[in-house]
């Protein structure tokens, strides 16, 4: 084995799932000055191997210039990987690259194991993890948009040759033809139900709008601590494992900030080099409430060696969904396992965070729950940019107002009056406050909240 070779140990607690070699093909006169090091996305492809139960017997770098249209490696890298192969035995061939049906199946008779792209792998992942129907929806559509230019693949045991006027197929032919009609008719199925769950998806949006709560959503590359801060946050059990793609389907929950505003934070699936054309379609509706959201916590695993690429790879896929320009400002980075950084560099990160800028960054630990109480003051100050908090006085008569209040603004205190009217000090947006001044009889500004009421209808200042 090469000095660019790897072969990884059996370790006791590897899944009984089959094993596998792992190939991460590279550029070698890649140049550029954030490019992940190859060793790193070795590591990346092997880490998703185990995310669908195989255990990596052998990890592989392979150095190349230029792809080869019939097995992408050249000759003699692919004799090698043969007898590598034949010693090995293993289920499967994980590529750590895209290739084509034909690449696929040639390799796969030279190797004599299956092979499996990166594309075909990152499928699986997303098939055993998704739990709501839209994900499973989703995936399904990915795999089946996939495998419809693979199907050559499943019938190359069944006669091909053309029949006798040029336009007739053998009975593979036939089959494959077949085969595609049936995975067109699924995928026009799967689609038409994916229309169902948007329309509901919107209804839900709708209704949150409604819902004078601000939405936060974390968004970062997969594995780098999102639902762990999520749990540490909401004090919910989101899946959270050392785990590529841990969480696939968004979960939402309400936290208190400390000035007592209630905000929703979403925690979203994780975002990955090189992610599947197939699945970037398949996956935007879910990835669609980020484009909702009114701040952006961008998760960092600060302690990871090519943080700084991976950062490279969140801001493209958010500009990809129109993150850009001014809506920029709404995003804050979060740099977080500041706890596994050594001392010096830990030390050197809590500088930097220890006076953040509008967009950070805030230097947190999700495990030990360092830095969350300043990561709420800001998501507090950014929230409160765009806002008013004012005091307006309901009349005793006046039900269907407090209610419309309520639903238009967020209470940050309740006091009853003698006269039996009630006043409010809410937080509205700029572009509101002058239907509540019309609507209500207006107090005055209202000085922020520090510390949440202790109790609902507590009596409020008389500052202004």
């Amino acid at each position: 084995m090469s000095k660019k070779q790897k072969a990884s140990k059996p370790h006791a607690e590897d899944s009984d799932g089959g094993n596998a070699v792992v190939l991460h093909p590279f550029d070698k006169t890649d140049r550029r000055q954030f490019a992940r090091s190859p060793e790193a996305a070795l590591a990346e492809a092997a880490g998703l191997t185990r995310a669908i139960g195989l255990t990596p017997r052998a990890e592989i770098l392979i150095p190349m210039t230029a792809p080869r249209p019939s097995t992408y490696l050249g000759e003699g890298k692919v004799e090698e990987l043969a007898e590598l192969c034949a010693q090995a035995s293993p289920e499967v061939v994980v590529f750590d690259g895209a290739l084509s049906p034909v690449q696929q199946r040639n390799l796969e008779k030279a190797l004599k194991a299956k092979v499996i792209d990166r594309t075909g792998l990152i499928l699986e992942i997303f098939g055993e993890r998704a739990r709501t129907k839209e994900g499973r929806l989703q995936v399904e559509l990915a795999h089946l948009n996939y495998q419809k230019s693979r199907l050559v693949r499943s019938w190359t045991h069944l006669e091909r040759q053309r029949g006798g006027f040029g336009f007739l197929g053998g009975p593979g032919e036939s089959q494959i033809e077949t085969d595609r009609r049936l995975i067109g008719e699924r995928i026009a199925k799967i689609r038409k139900e994916l229309e169902e769950t948007v329309r509901t998806r919107d209804l839900h949006r709708t209704a949150r709008r409604r819902v004078p709560y601000p939405i936060a959503a974390l968004v970062g590359y997969t594995n780098a601590g999102k639902s762990t801060l999520f749990n540490a946050m909401t004090r919910a059990e989101v899946l959270a494992e050392d785990m590529l793609f841990a969480t696939l389907d968004p979960t939402m929950r309400s936290i208190k900030l400390p000035g007592g505003r209630s905000v929703v934070l979403s925690d979203t699936v994780g975002i990955i080099s090189d992610l599947p054309t197939q699945l970037v379609a398949a996956f935007r509706a879910t990835l669609e409430e980020v484009l909702e959201a009114d701040l952006i916590l961008h998760v960092r695993d600060i302690s990871h060696p090519d943080s700084e690429a991976q950062r490279q790879d969140v801001e493209a896929v958010l500009t990809e969904l129109g993150i850009e320009g001014e809506r920029l400002d709404q995003v804050v980075e979060v740099w977080n396992k500041v706890d596994a950084l050594s001392a010096e560099d830990a030390e050197a990160a809590r500088r930097r965070g220890a006076r953040p800028g509008p967009s950070g960054p805030v230097v947190i630990s999700a495990i030990t729950g360092e830095g969350i109480d300043a990561l709420k003051a800001l998501m507090e100050r950014r929230l409160s940019d765009n806002e008013e908090l004012i005091k307006i006085v309901i009349r005793p008569e006046d039900g269907q107002g407090l209610a419309w209040a309520y639903s238009h603004a967020s209470v940050r205190g309740r006091a009853e009056r003698k006269d039996g009217s009630v006043e409010l000090k809410v937080s509205v947006p700029r572009e509101k406050e002058a239907q509540f001044r019309e609507r209500f009889p207006v107090r005055g500004r209202a000085k922020p909240v520090v510390k949440p009421p202790r109790s609902r209808h507590r009596k409020l200042s008389d500052e202004a």
